[in-house]
């Protein structure tokens, strides 16, 4: 049927907005790419504890391929730079574990403002294969099982391990079975993974580091036993930021669900997710 030229040209048009809508719809959809000469500074400082190192490593590169500012990132122990910059040093950008370090910044001073990141778990780890049957904490306590723990870590690492097992009531007779104590956590788990020992206590997150990924199985720990305090990581605002336009967009990008899937794949529990958000209000992660 041949179409007469008004009702053509309506249909033109009609064609037309919604292509427009679609358009602006998909343009408001997609991540915003900024480039640095809309900031004032084409760089950021950011320091956050070391545990947060791998995650950050990928997001500051996301970050940079969005914008183009180049990230000076330091990852190191927390109470460490916590010290630092509670002494007078300075950074643009803190993320830190615990949250009485944020709230001390914030009442010293020091950081402008803070916001939740991500929790970490604590996990079981054996060797493949599992060959000594570990299904719960209190099989750690029968006779025969070769258990290594990083207690002599530097915090939180071995105080955490230790509240886990006082919490579960077990921890004389872990202590029993105890063949090593180990001072690194990272160190400590090729002990794991060579079959030295049958079972050890870590963060998660230790489990998708690129060197051991997949190499251990992973046994999940009842979130009641969790002591409160390493849980936490906080990012922040310094109040010597140069940029403090730069420094808000990259904390909201850090806390955006782009980022956060990075987090939760480097074995986080990233604050924007459901359980994240129970954490939150668990914790009481909020700013002082």
């Amino acid at each position: 049927m041949k179409m007469m030229g008004n009702e053509k040209s309506s249909m033109d048009r009609r064609s037309f907005l919604k292509t427009a809508v679609a358009t602006a719809l998909a343009a408001s959809l997609a991540p915003k790419r900024l480039a640095a000469g809309q900031f004032r500074s084409e760089s950021l400082q950011v320091w956050s504890c070391g545990g947060l190192s791998e995650a950050f490593n990928l997001a500051n590169s996301l970050y940079e391929k969005k914008t183009g500012v180049r990230i000076a990132y330091t990852g190191a122990f927390a109470a460490a730079l916590g010290k630092s910059l509670l002494g007078g040093a300075t950074t643009e950008v803190f993320a830190g574990r615990v949250l009485k370090l944020a709230k001390t910044l914030r009442e010293k001073n020091k950081m402008t403002y803070f916001r939740p990141l991500c929790f970490t778990e604590y996990v079981m780890v054996t060797p493949e294969g599992n060959g000594a049957g570990i299904k719960s904490l209190e099989d750690l306590t029968r006779p025969g099982v070769r258990v290594i723990l990083p207690l002599g870590a530097s915090p939180p690492g071995g105080d955490a391990v230790m509240g886990i097992l006082k919490k579960a009531g077990i921890e004389k007779a872990v202590l029993k079975n105890a063949i090593e104590k180990e001072t690194c956590v990272v160190k400590m788990m090729p002990e794991i993974i060579s079959g030295k020992g049958h079972v050890s206590i870590v963060e998660k997150r230790l489990t998708r580091m690129a060197g051991y990924e997949g190499k251990v199985e992973v046994i999940p720990i009842p979130e009641k036993f969790f002591p409160p305090g390493p849980l936490t990581f906080t990012i922040g605002v310094m109040n010597a930021a140069k940029d403090r336009a730069l420094a808000d967009h990259y904390v909201d990008f850090i806390c955006s669900h782009e980022a956060q899937a990075i987090f939760d794949r480097q074995g986080f529990i990233p604050a924007d997710s459901e359980k994240g958000r129970l954490l939150i209000e668990k914790l009481g992660v909020k700013d002082a």
